[in-house]
């Protein structure tokens, strides 16, 4: 028997998670407990074959984009994500990456010389690049721990037919504890199965037949966990993290920032910009939109996005003043970064043109 939960056909849930139909907005039930959405993401194994660094080794995590780019320049770079590099192989010689290229990677079979950077700095080349195997790992389904289901998920689930349980297109809403939307998840869900929870006597534990293709990792977990409490009261709680985390910060910044009504402040205020902490690109932008729009606010997460928000909308009406103080740490840590080519050029000087041609007058200090 279905639990029968207490709670009117209007009521969108007290719980962290949301499970709603995408077309209409239609509530299928609310929980405070998903499993699934935290854990590795599926990551292939790359080898750079005669392998030759510029300069020192590398080992650990690359970076947030880590491009491979082939000396046939027809084919263009290749785009490798979150990427960490194992080292070298003993027998082989040759360099290790794991990482996430969405099957963007080489044509089947190339065996032509890259070179390969982090957005930063040269890193080396290999005479070959050669995509190994994804590690196999089967990723956990997802299930709605202590599901309060509304009206229509409990008619599907009596109804218990192929039909009833595929609940099509559907968003997994993720709230702070202040409930608050935070970001979301899109699906397409089947019911795999269903039982009483043991969170309570009319809430279900509901299993989906869906999994993520991208859970949270482990090395945002705390960034998550964070922002779940609520958003930041402070400006600069992201200035400890490393730029990994940071990164993962401003993901969340960005996914929530889209999702928020700003109430812009009338044309010609001065912003005051922090920039004593922009030492990567992830904190650049952080530091942007806490300028703009205060603690954990948003203003943009990459130049082209900061031309949409320069245009209205995102808490700022232009023509207005940014007063850039310490500006020289980015100058110093950004001003020679590489396109996905591998061509060096100046990131802030260019957001500084961004700002100037949407009518933002900077001033420096």
């Amino acid at each position: 028997m279905i639990p029968t939960a207490r709670e009117g056909p209007g009521r969108r849930g007290r719980g962290r998670y949301a499970l709603t139909e995408s077309e209409h907005g239609h509530l299928w039930g609310d929980c405070a407990e998903v499993e699934g959405l935290f854990g590795e993401p599926e990551r292939g194994t790359y080898e750079l074959l005669g392998w030759v660094p510029d300069g020192a080794g590398v080992r650990g995590w690359v970076g947030s984009r880590a491009w491979l780019v082939p000396q046939d320049t027809e084919l263009g770079p290749w785009l490798l994500e979150d990427a960490e590099s194992l080292g070298t192989h003993p027998r082989t010689g040759a360099l290790v990456l794991t990482g996430m290229d969405d099957h963007m990677g080489p044509p089947e079979g190339h065996r032509g010389p890259v070179r390969l950077h982090d957005g930063s700095r040269w890193l080396g080349s290999g005479r070959e690049f050669a995509r190994v195997l994804a590690d196999g790992r089967a990723a956990p389904p997802l299930v709605l721990r202590g599901l309060s289901p509304h009206d229509r998920l409990r008619r599907a689930l009596a109804a218990g037919t192929r039909r009833s349980l595929d609940l099509d297109e559907a968003r997994l809403e993720i709230r702070d504890d202040h409930g608050e939307p935070l970001t979301d998840r899109l699906l397409r869900p089947r019911v795999r199965t269903w039982r009483p929870s043991s969170h309570g006597p009319d809430l279900i534990d509901l299993e989906l037949d869906e999994v993520l293709d991208r859970p949270v990792p482990a090395h945002a977990r705390p960034v998550w966990d964070r922002w779940l409490a609520g958003p930041p009261e402070v400006p600069g709680e992201w200035t400890a993290l490393d730029t990994r985390q940071r990164g993962a910060w401003l993901e969340l910044v960005r996914e929530r920032g889209c999702r928020l009504e700003h109430r812009a402040r009338p044309a010609g205020h001065v912003y005051e910009l922090d920039g004593r902490h922009i030492t990567d690109e992830p904190s650049l932008f952080l530091a942007l939109g806490e300028a703009v729009n205060g603690p954990g606010g948003y203003f943009g997460g990459c130049v082209d996005a900061l031309v949409d928000c320069l245009r209205g909308g995102f808490g700022c009406t232009t023509p207005a003043t940014l007063h850039w103080r310490d500006a020289a740490t980015a100058r110093e840590h950004l001003s020679r970064v590489l396109t996905p080519e591998g061509r060096p050029y100046d990131l802030v000087a260019l957001v500084l043109e961004v700002l100037a041609e949407g009518r933002m007058h900077v001033t420096s200090a």
